[in-house]
């Protein structure tokens, strides 16, 4: 017979959980990690977990500065933090492409209660849609499903309440990382970037040296780096040497000029831009919709087995436990029926009855299968982008069909793409941290309460964050070049209209479809295909960084070591200094500290700067394995 789970704090004894310091420090964290991975994720098109970084934040603040014994505590601070970094990342994938099109002249750009009331009501959904299945997913399949992140984060949470905090890091981190970022950003002092031309080969080799950068390399590790390098590879070294050689005098639609006349006025970075982002692109979506029919068998059994579950659960619903207790179904059920009639109705959001339909289809489906395979697989491996440009198709299509086109109905795709991408982050969110609670020992419904007011933060910040970002830097440029949301765009142009260069896009599909069939996962490459090949060094570094540091001490089996933790502070510091520089820029105060035409910067300095950044992480992670593997030494512990 099956042992009963028994959690860390049992179900009888009542302790501490929202309390106004939980729910205070929980929402800055929100808005905070929100912010950063939003700006994160527009530069590189991945975004990293706050869940971890916001739980020993937590334990600091409220065991060591606050002198408060309650972990359950903790676990509601980062419950509420972590559906920023969630929120954002649905958000940015997607609502960018409002912008841009707004830029090209093709509509208004959308308010900021437009991008409210979207990111709003798509992570409520998220989180209403993911309450009855949690009895089925976290409960009934307890020890099938291990939802990684939640079980990790768990660990990292009683091993504060055994003594240990590991926040050190993660404020020197956050440190460290804004102090770069406004040196080379804010005051000048240091370039950003450094390149090198190689004319024999007709390109050029560039690299930033922002620490975030170097640190999604270490946290994706050497594998995944590797992939968007070699994507990187492909199309610096491969494919614009080949396209400036070959079709010298010849005229290649996106471009108005020759290959030879774009190449002699804007070098490399003209050849990436008219015809290799393109390419990218139909590499990125073909990869998203591989990773979607590889994963179709495990999404059917995944949703099937959830709906059963909570049949089963319905029935037999008979326990009063506090760690049983959920959000009122009924609640449940009208807010989702009143937000649906909100979405359709409300003038901001350009959604018609037919889209309001596919939402509700569509968005909790995938939210089903998001909180189901994030507890296969983790949050990292689950096919968000696939679904997305699986629903953006459709979308498309269903509205192309009743008429819905030109502007209002390329409006109303992306707003439908958004609100169900949202909703699949936030439900894939939201099950790792009930997946953390049920271990400690948390009440659900607080849990879920928790959630919702996380979701209404970040919400409330997201709109701000973006019509922010966008003035400062320009969605779909070098510095911001939010890589799924212009994909996104590609996708619904094509269908809408036709008017794309079909020919570069098929030859990414194309480049994605050998590489998954030499056994290599498309999506990181064509990730790194996509985007300048300045981004994919660093990374490629960071990556390389944690190999090396794992062949001289050791691999690490958790994600709480300071490596970890400390590349998560940088990450974070940088975003949020990205957004202060954004204000900065926007009301001109850039201009009067940059100090780069006073003190000349060259190649040298940002290479040195890189280099030390690659040390500092080095020596964080490093230092960690060295305290760990004496730690196991000395106590004889696995």
């Amino acid at each position: 017979m099956k042992e009963e789970f028994k959690p860390y704090i049992p179900a009888d004894k009542v302790t501490s959980e929202m309390t106004p310091a939980s729910i205070i420090i929980g929402i800055i964290l929100a808005v905070v990690f929100g912010a950063a991975n939003a700006y994160l994720g527009l530069k590189v098109g991945l975004t990293v977990s706050a869940s971890i970084p916001a739980a020993v934040i937590s334990m600091t603040v409220i065991r060591i500065i606050m002198k408060k014994d309650s972990i359950l505590e903790s676990n509601m601070v980062q419950t509420i933090g972590s559906a920023g970094e969630s929120l954002a990342a649905g958000a940015i994938f997607t609502m960018p492409a409002l912008f841009i099109w707004a830029k090209e002249g093709v509509m208004d750009k959308p308010s900021l209660i437009t991008i409210t009331v979207i990111a709003l009501f798509g992570g409520l959904l998220g989180v209403f849609f993911m309450v009855p299945l949690r009895s089925a997913l976290i409960v009934k399949e307890h020890g099938v499903l291990p939802y990684p992140e939640g079980t990790a984060c768990a660990e990292v949470l009683l091993a504060g309440e055994k003594g240990g905090s590991s926040a050190k890091s993660v404020f020197i981190g956050m440190a460290l990382g804004a102090v770069v970022k406004f040196i080379t950003d804010g005051l000048g002092l240091v370039k950003s970037a450094f390149t090198f031309k190689l004319s024999s080969l007709k390109t050029e080799f560039s690299s930033e040296i922002y620490p975030a950068l170097v640190s999604v390399g270490y946290i994706c590790g050497l594998k995944i780096s590797a992939y968007m390098f070699a994507g990187g590879i492909l199309g610096w070294f491969v494919l614009i040497p080949a396209i400036v050689t070959f079709g010298t005098d010849i005229v290649i639609y996106p471009a108005s000029v020759s290959v030879a006349e774009l190449y002699a006025t804007g070098g490399a970075s003209a050849i990436w831009s008219s015809f290799i982002k393109y390419i990218g692109a139909g590499a990125v979506a073909a990869a998203g919709i591989i990773s979607l029919i590889k994963t179709f068998p495990t999404i059917v059994k995944a949703f099937s087995a959830s709906l059963k579950g909570v049949s089963k659960s319905n029935k037999n619903k008979t326990s009063t436990l506090r760690t049983d207790i959920d959000l009122d179904i009924r609640f449940v059920l009208i807010s989702i029926a009143v937000l649906i009639i909100m979405i359709w109705l409300i003038p901001a959001i350009p959604v018609t009855v037919a889209g309001a339909i596919l939402v509700v289809i569509f968005g909790f489906f995938f939210s089903a299968v998001s909180s189901r395979m994030v507890g296969l697989v983790g949050s990292s491996n689950n096919p968000v982008s696939g679904m997305t440009i699986a629903t953006v198709l459709i979308a498309a299509f269903c509205l192309k069909l009743t008429g819905d086109i030109g502007a209002h109905g390329m409006q109303g795709a992306i707003a439908i793409g958004s609100l169900i991408c949202i909703a699949a982050c936030m439900a894939g969110d939201t099950s790792q941290d009930l997946k953390t609670g049920y271990i400690l020992g948390a009440t659900p419904k607080k849990q879920q309460i928790g959630e919702i007011m996380g979701t209404v933060a970040a919400a409330l910040a997201i709109g701000g964050v973006m019509i922010l970002l966008d003035s400062a830097f320009g969605f779909g440029t070098d510095k911001l070049a939010a890589p799924q949301a212009t994909m996104m765009k590609m996708i619904i142009e094509g269908v809408m209209s036709g008017n794309l260069p079909w020919a570069l896009i098929l030859i990414g599909a194309f480049i994605a479809i050998v590489i998954e069939l030499l056994g290599v996962p498309a999506l990181p490459v064509a990730i790194g295909l996509y985007l300048p090949l300045e981004l994919s060094v660093p990374i490629m570094a960071g990556g390389l960084i944690k190999f090396v540091v794992e062949k001289i001490n050791g691999k690490q089996n958790d994600d709480s070591g300071k490596g970890i933790l400390f590349c998560s502070g940088l990450i974070a510091g940088e975003g949020i200094i990205g957004v202060v520089l954004a204000i900065l820029t926007v009301t001109g105060i850039t201009d009067v500290i940059d100090l780069s035409s006073k003190i000349p910067s060259n190649n040298i300095t940002a290479i040195i700067l890189l280099l030390l950044i690659c040390g500092v992480v080095y020596f964080a992670a490093a230092n960690n394995k060295k305290n760990a593997s004496s730690g196991k030494a000395k106590n004889g512990k696995k």
